[in-house]
């Protein structure tokens, strides 16, 4: 049985979307994952298929009724274990290991929210769970979705070209990836480290490591901080 994925949305024309080129676009062709866009506007109220109203206690914009919602979640057909995620600023700050997490199972559900967000009482009724992307705000869920699909769908087995692909990289083992380098040796001056060249495999590990290292340091000191406390653990 395929992974399947299948996503709540007012803008169902955007999904596969760029999931259906490349390496996630062969996958969804064979068979390995399958995706289904369910329009929100088919469970709308009234005669203009209403999906909002305006937020209790005042404020500026829209929020999605939480009946529109219920009414298009249990349209949908069996979750067989599928978990409901909706991407959110409010949520926890996706994960490779929520990647990992979610392609081991059969598939997600994912309720892609627009305005102001959905309502509360929703969430809490089907046990969803909420997903940060990063610490940004976009226009609605549809391309966090698909960052979150993405995520997940090339970790499916059959997917990448090699198992060694998913687990040498940046995030696998707490770390930022290396550097890569390809040919020319030589561009614009600038030589690829010689180390690289030396075939000397366990130098070139013990290299791509201390970068890794360095990268991470530099760049996302929070990752390092955590990298550390798990060495300390084990």
């Amino acid at each position: 049985m395929s992974w399947r994925a299948d996503i709540l949305t007012l803008f169902p024309d955007m999904f596969p979307g760029p999931l259906g080129f490349s390496l996630a676009g062969r996958a969804l062709e064979r068979g390995i994952w399958s995706c289904e866009a369910h329009d929100l506007r088919q469970h709308g109220l009234g005669r203009h298929r209403a999906v909002d109203d305006t937020p209790f206690g005042g404020g500026a914009g829209m929020v999605m009724r939480a009946d529109v919602l219920d009414t298009a979640l249990l349209a949908l057909p069996a979750l067989d274990g599928r978990p409901v995620v909706y991407p959110t600023p409010r949520g926890r700050r996706m994960s490779h290991e929520d990647a990992k997490r979610l392609s081991s199972g059969p598939g997600v559900v994912v309720l892609c929210g627009r305005f102001e967000g959905v309502d509360e009482r929703v969430l809490e009724k089907h046990d969803i769970e909420q997903l940060c992307m990063g610490d940004v705000v976009l226009s609605g869920g549809e391309i966090p979705a698909l960052t979150l699909l993405d995520a997940c769908v090339r970790l499916l087995p059959g997917v990448m070209g090699s198992d060694v692909s998913g687990q040498d990289e940046s995030f696998a083992d707490g770390l930022l990836e290396y550097p890569q380098y390809t040919k020319p040796a030589v561009w614009e001056g600038q030589d690829v480290p010689d180390i690289l060249l030396s075939g000397n495999h366990g130098a070139i590990a013990r290299w791509r490591h201390e970068q890794s290292i360095a990268v991470t340091k530099a760049r996302r000191p929070d990752l390092w901080d955590a990298y550390l406390a798990r060495q300390q653990v084990h």
